[in-house]
């Protein structure tokens, strides 16, 4: 599932192409039929992100809600439109650009209500001016849970998926299972901090890079990492291989049903 700073990314990428013009709007799948035809006409006036969850706003109170999921993905390019492929649930075009939706796990139209009801729901999303993050503080410093459980927790942490979560955790020392309540304020901050600048740095680059630099592949002399998510990180599918840090041995566990790794040495008991 894409991380929170790919989906400003494409609030980003979609007010470029459609911000400012009406749109024609059409579901070749046809399970987006009717609320295309409550879109076409209409200009987009603003997009953004909320978390993992990308809106479109549009001239008269009309907002397009979309959650990628784990299949979802858009294309975009210049016209002309080409010709329908698949399975696709939304296809959105103006006279200099078409865009196109693929099995996302919400696509749907929503009202002014709706939207704010969406966006109370979701915890703090470091990639936001209006983040509240003594209110994620206040629910993680009362919490027994797993510190990493409680960051992946979308109504307390929102936008932070798995990578950015185990990095950041590294980063700063503690291990995915300490339990929220033995983490002081001094320590969220720091953790808070560290998660606003790598997910910025994810926006710029367009891909998850965590690792400081002087553990870089030309700073250690060594070869850089090849995955298909990109980037550099500390353990995050490292499994068994040396910590760029302390030469340990990285580990990996499993927390509410997904692998969690962390380095024994650099992330010691708490």
């Amino acid at each position: 599932m894409p991380e929170g700073h790919t989906i400003h990314r494409l609030a980003t990428r979609h007010l470029e192409l459609f911000g400012g013009t009406k749109v024609t709007v059409d579901s070749p799948q046809g399970r987006f039929t009717s609320d295309a035809g409550l879109l076409t006409g209409r200009a987009l006036e603003s997009t953004e992100a909320c978390g993992k969850h990308l809106l479109h706003h549009y001239a008269g109170g009309l907002s397009l809600h979309i959650h990628l999921g784990l299949y979802g993905k858009f294309a975009d390019g210049r016209m002309p439109l080409p010709p329908p492929v698949g399975q696709i649930r939304l296809r959105l075009r103006n006279r200099r650009s078409w865009l196109e939706l693929r099995g996302p796990s919400a696509c749907e139209l929503v009202d002014e209500g709706q939207t704010d009801a969406l966006k109370a729901r979701l915890g703090a999303d470091p990639l936001r001016a209006d983040a509240l993050p003594d209110e994620a503080f206040a629910r993680i410093g009362k919490s027994d849970k797993p510190l990493a459980a409680l960051l992946l927790d979308q109504s307390i942490i929102a936008g932070a998926g798995l990578i950015f979560v185990i990095e950041t955790l590294y980063r700063a020392g503690l291990r995915p299972t300490v339990p929220g309540r033995s983490v002081s304020k001094e320590a969220w901050l720091g953790i808070w901090a560290d998660l606003c600048d790598l997910m910025a740095l994810a926006v710029k680059t367009g891909r998850i890079d965590t690792v400081r630099d002087k553990h870089l592949p030309e700073a250690m002399g060594r070869p850089p990492r090849v995955d298909q998510h990109g980037g550099e990180v500390y353990v995050y599918r490292r499994a068994g291989m040396a910590c760029h840090a302390c030469g340990g041995l990285i580990s990996r566990g499993e927390l509410a049903g997904r692998n969690t790794y962390w380095c024994p040495s650099c992330q010691p008991p708490g």
